[in-house]
């Protein structure tokens, strides 16, 4: 059988380690600052932290790219020489290219290695949403699943990753403008945190206002244990914008109040983190269905 080369992107919020356990390779996006490009790892936890450490002490939006179209061919290019069929699983399309891009490039690819398998799937989520559909098809491929029926399998699946995500600052979300009808939802609201989810078609929605950080962390814990389907027999995600303490409150509480297996932990990445700014911190989970859309 054909070995499958599983890609996510920069957005997808995987450290080293569960990237290596499950061998999920990736396209870089890149950050710029000051005028300077840089590949985003998600492997640099040093780097990853600087991004908050900078905007902290600046209050300065650091800007972001997709993947650029000569990082997703020369990489393609090395897996199809291997002889290796592609699966890109590629962040939320209303919030990145990158994956119409993947498709583009995948396109060309394809006339000149006739033979070429690629696909490229709109995960409809970002963060460790895209990381979960990226871990569940690398499972797929290790129990010896063909590529479509991996790619079917992800088209019912990605609909069932719940998010629920809130901020330490409305700023980054308004200066990258990456909230559907933030405006509107947030005003000039003081101290309240807005309760993010990731739609049906992969746009971030605010849905609801708490009062207070602690609040909105047990918000987090509320809405998982009203969402979620079998907790005891997966892993819950959680990631964070440089507030690990907060992290290790919410994976305690989740595995002993909602009945989680386990978690993993890990920062939310320097393209995310850009938009969303210090403090950030999300959980995602299998679980009903996802039906908003706006």
């Amino acid at each position: 059988m054909q070995k499958i080369r599983i890609f996510t992107d920069s957005c997808a919020d995987l450290g080293d380690d569960i990237r290596t356990k499950f061998d999920i390779d990736y396209f870089k996006m890149c950050t710029i600052d000051e005028g300077q490009e840089a590949p985003a790892d998600l492997g640099d936890e040093e780097g990853i932290r600087a991004v908050y450490e900078k905007i902290r002490r600046t209050g300065k939006r650091i800007l972001t790219t997709q993947v650029p179209a000569a990082e997703f061919e020369a990489r393609m290019r090395e897996a199809l020489q291997g002889g290796s069929a592609i699966l890109y699983v590629g962040c939320a399309l209303p919030l990145s290219s990158s994956v119409n891009t993947g498709a583009m490039v995948a396109e060309k690819l394809c006339g000149e290695y006739p033979d070429a398998v690629i696909r490229c799937v709109d995960a409809t989520n970002c963060s460790l949403g895209e990381g979960m559909l990226a871990v569940y098809a690398a499972t797929l491929r290790d129990q010896g699943y063909a590529i479509d029926d991996i790619v079917s399998s992800l088209e019912e699946r990605k609909h069932h990753i719940n998010q629920f995500v809130t901020v330490g600052s409305l700023d980054m979300l308004k200066k990258a403008g990456r909230v559907k009808g933030s405006a509107a939802f947030f005003g000039n609201l003081l101290g309240v945190k807005p309760i993010i989810i990731s739609d049906y078609n992969g746009q971030n929605v605010p849905i609801v206002k708490v009062k207070g950080r602690r609040a909105s962390l047990d918000k987090l814990i509320e809405l998982t244990k009203e969402a979620v389907i079998d907790p005891a027999g997966q892993t819950v995600y959680i990631a964070h914008a440089d507030c690990a303490q907060d992290a290790e409150y919410l994976r305690n509480e989740l595995i002993e109040k909602v009945g989680f297996k386990d978690a993993y932990t890990y920062y939310i990445g320097p393209i995310v983190g850009a938009c969303i700014g210090p403090d950030a911190i999300g959980v995602w989970c299998v679980g009903k269905k996802v039906e908003t859309s706006v």
